[in-house]
This record gives structure tokens, C-alpha cells and sequence, in this order.
């Protein structure tokens, strides 16, 4: 099996506008990414709705975040998973963020 070390960001919904827009964070810095966009650690596999804070702690948007543990998610690694507000231009702001 290939061990792969990345963590990987995208969106996971169509590109351009919609109602709701989810992005996936997987791989090893999931979990650091969501202490970071949520401002605390996340309960697995629980549905949280709370602000996505930006770095200086103001909120980019609201919405819900889950967190999945590996192995226990889709993708076998930790996996978190924001959904928000679908607009393209906090969708980039978001995955800015992110990376």
C-alpha cells in the first residue's frame, strides 16, 4: 500500500455559486486545520455549527465542521470537512485559509 504524507484541500462541491459550499481537508495536518478554522479541537464524527475563523480570529464565515479520525473515514486519514456558505469568493478565502 502507498503511505502517502500530504495533506490534500478542496472543494468538494461544484465550482461557481450555490447555497452551500463544502470543502475537505485529509491527511495528517487535518486535525491542526480544524483547531485552527474552529478556534478548538473538534469531537469525531460529530457535526459542530460555529464560525470559521480567519488567522487574526475574525470570522470568514459560519457553517458546520466534522471531523473523521483515521482510519475510521472515507479516506482512511484524518478528515475534516467545512460547510458553508457556497459563494466562489469565500469558497477561495476559505481554502486560502486552509493552505
Amino acid at each position: 500500500m502507498n503511505q502517502h504524507t500530504d495533506t490534500i484541500v478542496a472543494q468538494a462541491t461544484p465550482p461557481g455559486r450555490g447555497g452551500v459550499g463544502i470543502i475537505r481537508v485529509s491527511g495528517p495536518k487535518a486535525k491542526e486545520v480544524a483547531l485552527a478554522v474552529a478556534g478548538r479541537e473538534l469531537r469525531p464524527r460529530y457535526a459542530e455549527y460555529l464560525p470559521f475563523k480567519n488567522e487574526d480570529g475574525t470570522a470568514l464565515d459560519q457553517g458546520i465542521a466534522l471531523f473523521f479520525k483515521g482510519p475510521n473515514s472515507f479516506t482512511g486519514e484524518d478528515v475534516l470537512e467545512l460547510q458553508g456558505h457556497g459563494g466562489p469568493v469565500l469558497m477561495d478565502m476559505l481554502i486560502r485559509r486552509i493552505l
